[in-house]
């Protein structure tokens, strides 16, 4: 007997990816976008497994479940979120679901959610179900499994799951998720200047560069938990490329677009800060400080800035890597922070941070004139060392470290296919 399936989703792409997955499991599957078509589908048909999303535009996936449950008491439900938390996961077994399963997921782990919430609805139907069982129950939900995710899930994730939607996704949306990352990665930089500019002196170099970087880990905070398109962490994107997700050619094209878009947003923080006048806090002190991280990052060697670019990614891409391993917003968090505290701390360069930081300094140096003659390498702080001294060399670093470093690793040590499969393809 075929088994039949309905998700509810406002992603196309989840949609797509779900049902290639269970049609290749037996199930005829069904797929809408609109929680009021998903609701009339589930009151005319009986489905035994309905997949449902908490977070769609006008609806509240925790209503959706609730009504669903109603109308098809015999389905076994299972939310999907891009946000998930205990307490959220708690709510939505409470009205219904028998399981939950947080984005992105990897095909063995939405068909392990999905088998073992067929098989909490069988063992739900085998017992009484009088008014007593009915109140026990709201209290003896099975706890969601919210476990971090292990470094092969993560692998698997990013490169059959997380490269392909970023490949996929429309350009426009690439887009403006670009510029928002350049400007959020500029926030970072500019609360990093803004805590230690006159801090050396009074703390020592070294507490500096902590809290340099403890500050400066808000940037890819902000990328990562609300949702932004930043270059360096999709050079992990290799990863679909050598699972042939995804083509080298469409790679490519999304690093220009998102390293344009980035180049834009940082530009845009940069001359925020600029028009807002904060750099004349401390008598101008702060504008001073700005030039003078501006002026050292222009008078690095080529091969100086470029061999700091690979230690930068390395540590950005492992805290994106990490990020996604964490289930709740915390260990995100936590994840992102102390990768990218020690990046900063330790020296490295990063070119989107770059894009906001020279930029800074070039605008402060020739509209404000608040450099001073004796501040070493002021000279050399123009466009064109910014290009070729400093962004070119860091770029290519960022790369190698992003793409090689972890994404190529990870990919060899979990997805790399054994000589067995290579004869059987």
């Amino acid at each position: 007997m075929t088994r039949r399936m309905l998700i509810i989703d406002d992603e196309t792409l989840v949609l797509e990816s779900c049902r290639k997955v269970f049609e290749a499991e037996a199930y005829d599957v069904v797929c809408t976008t609109s929680p009021k078509e998903g609701l009339r589908l589930a009151s005319d048909t009986q489905f035994d497994v309905i997949l449902c999303d908490w977070k769609m535009p006008g609806f509240d996936g925790m209503d959706v479940v609730e009504e669903l449950d109603r109308r098809t008491p015999e389905s076994a439900m299972v939310m999907i979120s891009g946000y998930p938390a205990v307490e959220r996961a708690t709510e939505a077994m409470k009205r219904g679901a028998m399981d939950y399963v947080s984005k992105p997921f990897t095909p063995e782990e939405i068909i392990d959610v999905v088998n073992r919430a067929q098989k909490r609805k069988i063992s739900e139907e085998k017992k009484a179900i009088g008014s007593f069982e009915r109140i026990m129950k709201s209290w003896q939900f099975p706890v969601p499994t919210l476990e971090d995710k292990a470094p092969k899930t993560i692998a698997e994730t990013v490169a059959s799951t997380v490269g392909v939607g970023k490949a996929t996704s429309p350009w426009f949306t690439v887009f403006v998720l670009g510029i928002l990352a350049g400007s959020y990665i500029g926030f970072g930089g500019l609360l990093s200047t803004t805590v230690t500019f006159d801090l050396a002196a009074k703390a020592g170099i070294g507490l500096t560069k902590f809290l340099a970087g403890s500050a400066f880990s808000l940037g890819l905070i902000l990328v990562v938990i609300a949702g932004a398109e930043l270059f360096t962490g999709n050079n992990l994107m290799v990863s679909s490329v050598l699972s042939k997700e995804i083509t080298f050619s469409t790679m490519t094209k999304r690093w220009a677009l998102v390293y344009a878009a980035n180049f834009i947003g940082s530009i845009l923080l940069a001359l925020i800060f600029y028009y807002s006048g904060l750099w004349k806090t401390g008598d101008s002190a702060l504008g001073v400080a700005a030039i003078g991280v501006a002026a050292k990052k222009v008078s690095l060697d080529f091969s100086e800035a470029l061999v700091r670019g690979i230690g930068c990614n390395w540590l950005v891409c492992l805290a994106v890597w990490m990020a996604l391993a964490a289930r709740q917003t915390i260990g995100k968090i936590f994840a992102i922070f102390f990768p990218i505290m020690g990046f900063v701390a330790i020296g490295f360069e990063h070119c989107v941070a770059n894009m906001y930081f020279i930029p800074t300094g070039i605008f402060l140096k020739n509209w404000a004139g608040i450099g001073s003659a004796s501040m070493a390498g002021l000279d050399a702080l123009t466009w064109a060392n910014f290009v070729w001294k400093n962004l070119l060399p860091v770029t290519i670093g960022n790369i190698i470290g992003g793409a090689v470093f972890v994404g190529m690793s990870y990919w060899g040590a979990y997805l790399r296919p054994s000589p067995a499969q290579k004869s059987r393809t």
